[in-house]
């Protein structure tokens, strides 16, 4: 039997629960530091309903996607077009943009105290920007694919395809890694990522999967099946794959790569 849950609703559930191209793939090596005396939980199923949509500009390959400071962000990839953006959520256009080189496929991106931080795919490099003015201030070499990108405040958490996330400092040295499992088995293809109330979401490669992981352990806590999403009325042969969480004020927001539509949801349980 499905109902509707709210979001507030499933947020306090996971919390009390129990203790971008294709093809791209990486084997990591580095060890995860993760507890195993925790047991794992049983992964709660969400379904999603549409509760608005907005336009997206359709030459957004999406790879990162929040908000900061009541503003919508979007970095996105492609060679010879990637960005990084301001967006009007009413209208999709963007209000301002940094446009990259055609060398560098950019990645995700997020904010922690206040400067901007972008990955790029293949050319292992990383770059900071003050958030507010999106002036440049650095770049640091980056060891491994950069994949999605996001933050619990304290510590950049990255993906990089793998099943492992990445808890770094803002020099992006690594501090902590964190191997994501479900039912017992790794997650792999973990990309965009999204910091929502003390649980890491990403968006699962090439799939209509979201999961949601919790940080302390790795354990996949819920998964939410957004299959359907986009109708396939508006999809073109350049419509890609599910990318892209951003969340405010208890709204949940979801796109795609090159998609026409950005969605405001609700979650349904299973």
């Amino acid at each position: 039997m499905k109902h509707r849950i709210c979001f507030g609703a499933l947020l306090l559930a996971l919390l009390c629960s129990c203790g971008n191209t294709g093809g791209k793939t990486k084997t990591v090596s580095t060890p995860s530091l993760e507890p195993v005396s925790k047991p794992a939980p049983q992964v709660r199923r969400y379904g999603i309903r549409v509760v608005r949509e907005y336009p997206h500009d359709v030459t957004s390959y999406t790879q990162g996607l929040f908000f900061h400071d009541g503003n919508l962000y979007e970095s996105t990839g492609q060679y010879g077009r990637s960005t990084f953006r301001l967006v009007d959520l009413e209208t999709g256009a963007p209000q301002r943009k940094l446009d990259f080189g055609k060398k560098y496929f950019v990645e995700g991106s997020t904010v922690l105290d206040d400067n901007l931080y972008i990955l790029t795919w293949e050319s292992r490099v990383a770059f900071v920007y003050d958030a507010a003015t999106l002036q440049y201030k650095a770049s640091y070499r980056y060891p491994r694919e950069g994949w999605g990108l996001t933050t619990d405040g304290t510590h950049l958490i990255a993906s990089d395809g793998s099943a492992q996330l990445y808890f770094m400092d803002t020099k992006f040295v690594v501090r902590k890694t964190l191997s994501v499992r479900m039912n017992g088995r790794a997650v792999a293809n973990l990309n965009e990522l999204e910091y929502i109330d003390g649980k890491i979401w990403a968006n699962v490669y090439m799939t209509d999967l979201i999961v949601v992981i919790d940080p302390e352990t790795g354990y996949v806590e819920a998964a939410v099946d957004c299959s359907g999403l986009l109708p396939d009325r508006l999809r073109t042969p350049d419509t890609d794959v599910l990318n892209g969480i951003a969340y405010q004020d208890g709204r949940l927001f979801l796109t795609g790569k090159d998609w026409p539509r950005l969605y405001e949801v609700e979650l349904i349980e299973k």
